[in-house]
């Protein structure tokens, strides 16, 4: 596995050896730790000395001197923790959740390129990824092979040399998630194509197969599927081990299971985890207000987990299913200096966090700002619109519309009352319900019921196509609340009898924010709250808007073709051109 930011010149490498033979100074001696070996599997005592961002040596001597010495007494130490499926773009930035996570534990991030693909210039993702290489964690990406909707340019974003040349970036580590994996299963072969081109670099598949039987699986696994996160009950973790897939155990937004899964792995006795990592896979921001991977780790040890296993689930199984052992998931000479000191191992978040080398927490503090990115200089800028809403955008006329089932699963429903005046009727949970393309090309117009019940004006830039989701009972504020979304140049507003109830400015391509990651779990709460009042029923508004367009999901979509039937593979109404 290629990795630049850990490639050291041969200058490096001599003198990290150098810092062996006592010819230089550490740069950092962790001195009296009780530390994780993941070869051994146990705990060991020692010093570990550091050079700049590599850990040179691990045992019973100490220097005749350091830039700095440690005491580690009475501590536990551990490999940093690695999140092998994030979605870096739910509300927050890749930047932004990379600097809270590893103030948790976990300094190592897998992410999604999709909203790369979906609004950068192929050169400009590249050149934002080389920026994001300069923060004080590893951070590696995937390579989409579908957009998990309908898009009209689907060709031109997923052409075979786009495709291609993310594949052989240095910094993607999978190919995947598959989304689009019944595509494969009827016949498409351009994905199975850029499967086989992904083994044949030596990099992962990364499945999404939730539901899916065990002759399913194992036609994945033969395509070349080597794990998934999907597994909904401990029955669905023993196909995939079955299957020889690396199963990743997941706690999420939408998804929070794992309590579940270790439950019923432990009434099956499966209780080999060396096949096994964890994912919160890409939740809200509000859900991680009480921790990421170490959240994880703390209840797979409360729910039985041997420390141990917890631990290597949280790194060690990670570092090696992804080749890449020789730098992450274990304290051993050669590593990246990437590691956790904790009170001990029943606590995973740390009081101390070491990332490539630098503090980014010491004794309970922060201590390194993570360097700014100019977002703008590779693409991410405000939403610009060269059009207006107009009156007919806001005409209805749909025979029926979109009923909310839970979070994101949907399905038709017929309209409920007489679409065509100003106000819908606020005593039925039905709103009007518009998609508009960001270009203003062209509008999707439908009702959606179990949204809410009183919202009046609602309006998103947030989706997984960077189109437009209005949201409504009152045509007069959904146009209020699309004015000043189209204003504060992309994010979400929220209206009511003429006054902005809230507003969440999203101005990296209408779909990230530019803010602190406390600041956007503040303003989701708040946007949650006032959601609640108004009769959303669910708790994840965040996911419902991603995935009113995604067609990975049942049943009824809304996409840039029109409104999309996910099972029959078929437009039910075609977009209406403005």
């Amino acid at each position: 596995m290629s990795d630049l930011k850990h490639r050291w010149k041969n200058k490096q490498l001599r003198e990290q050896v150098a810092v062996l033979n006592l010819e230089k100074a550490p740069t950092l001696v962790l001195q009296n730790a009780r530390y994780l070996h993941s070869t051994l599997k146990r705990w060991m005592s020692g010093n570990i000395w550091i050079y700049e961002n590599r850990i040179v040596y691990i045992g019973d001597e100490m220097p005749a001197s350091a830039d700095e010495v440690f005491d580690c007494t009475g501590k536990t130490i551990v490999p940093g923790y690695i999140e092998p499926h994030v979605h870096p773009f739910m509300l927050y930035n890749p930047k932004t959740f990379a600097e809270y996570a590893a103030k948790r534990g976990t300094t190592t991030l897998i992410n999604d390129n999709l909203m790369m693909l979906l609004t950068l210039e192929e050169k400009k993702a590249f050149s934002l990824i080389d920026e994001l290489n300069r923060q004080p964690v590893s951070m590696y990406w995937w390579c989409r092979y579908d957009a998990q909707t309908e898009p009209d340019n689907e060709d031109d974003i997923f052409a075979n040399g786009a495709i291609n040349s993310w594949l052989e970036h240095d910094s993607v580590i999978q190919g995947g998630e598959l989304t689009g994996w019944p595509k494969l299963l009827d016949g498409d072969d351009m994905m199975l194509y850029w499967m086989q081109e992904t083994r044949g670099m030596k990099k992962r598949i990364e499945g999404h197969f939730p539901g899916a039987s065990e002759k399913t699986l194992t036609k994945m696994t033969l395509f070349g599927a080597d794990g998934d996160h999907e597994s909904m009950s401990g029955e669905d973790v023993r196909k995939r081990l079955m299957n020889g897939m690396m199963v990743t155990l997941r706690h999420s937004s939408i998804r929070p299971d794992l309590e579940k899964l270790l439950t019923e792995m432990k009434e099956m006795d499966l209780d080999q985890y060396d096949m096994m990592m964890f994912t919160t896979d890409g939740s809200s921001p509000s859900f991680y207000e009480d921790g990421i991977i170490d959240k994880m780790i703390k209840i797979a040890i409360d729910y039985g987990v041997p420390p141990i296993d917890a631990y290597h689930i949280a790194s060690y199984n990670a570092a090696r299913y992804y080749r890449m052992e020789h730098l992450h998931g274990m304290i051993a000479p050669g590593r990246v200096a990437s590691v956790n000191i904790l009170t001990d191992e029943f606590h995973p978040n740390p009081e101390a966090v070491l990332s490539n080398g630098i503090w980014v927490k010491k004794s309970g503090m922060d201590t390194s700002s993570f360097p700014d990115v100019q977002w703008q200089q590779f693409g991410h800028t405000k939403m610009r619109f060269d059009w207006e809403l107009s009156e007919d955008d806001l005409q209805f006329s749909m025979p029926f519309g979109i009923e909310m089932v839970n979070n994101v699963i949907t399905k038709p429903c017929h309209v409920m009352k007489d679409v065509v005046g100003e106000n819908f009727y606020m005593e039925e949970d039905q709103n009007y319900l518009v998609l508009l393309d960001y270009e203003g090309k062209w509008r999707v117009n439908t009702t959606i019921k179990g949204f809410a019940t009183n919202v009046e004006g609602f309006a998103s830039s947030f989706s997984s196509t960077e189109d437009i989701v209005l949201i409504g009972t009152v045509k007069e504020e959904m146009h209020r609340a699309f004015e000043r979304m189209q204003e504060i140049g992309g994010g979400i507003v929220l209206t009511e009898n003429g006054k902005i109830l809230h507003e969440i400015p999203l101005p990296l391509s209408g779909i990230m924010s530019d803010q602190p990651f406390e600041t956007v779990v503040e303003q989701e709460l708040k946007l949650k709250e006032l959601l609640l009042q108004r009769g959303y029923q669910f708790n994840d508004p965040i996911y419902t808007l991603l995935f009113l367009t995604s067609t990975h999901l049942p049943y009824i979509r809304i996409t840039s073709q029109g409104m999309y039937d996910v099972m029959k593979k078929t437009v039910l109404f075609p977009t209406i051109m403005r």
